[in-house]
């Protein structure tokens, strides 16, 4: 399982484009890909700030989502103003119905796509999680 949150700033001005991005992602997320379990985005309190949570099944599935032609498509650079991803791991007993976020690896014959996912979006588990039950 692999599980973010995005944290996400757009340009002022640029709200009624990001959210016709979003709803267009998230429609073909949901039509054209397998292993998707969260793929929502909210607002934030702060002008400009959005959030987007996202749940797969594993990490190839994320990398496989960040990689599909409906999320490379979309001319990110002229709404985004700053994008951060950070992992997260359900709260034993507390977080829903997600499984924990694991690290796969690749598997050896993984696909330049992967690869190149592996590399711009490297999953991390932080230290003090590892007291996980």
């Amino acid at each position: 399982m692999t599980t973010l949150l995005a944290h996400i700033r757009i340009k002022p001005g640029s709200e009624a484009k990001w959210e016709t991005i979003m709803a267009d992602m998230v429609h073909q997320t949901w039509t054209t890909e397998t292993g998707v379990r969260r793929y929502e985005y909210w607002k934030g309190e702060e002008p400009n700030l959005y959030y987007c949570l996202l749940s797969f099944d594993d990490k190839a599935t994320f990398y496989r989502h960040q990689m599909s032609p409906h999320h490379e498509g979309h001319d990110f650079a002229a709404v985004l103003d700053g994008i951060r991803l950070e992992y997260l791991d359900p709260v034993k007993g507390a977080g829903g119905d997600l499984p924990q976020t694991v690290d796969t690896p690749l598997p050896a014959d993984a696909d330049a796509d992967l690869k190149t996912a592996q590399e711009r979006f490297p999953l991390t588990i932080p230290a003090w999680w590892s007291g996980r039950a």
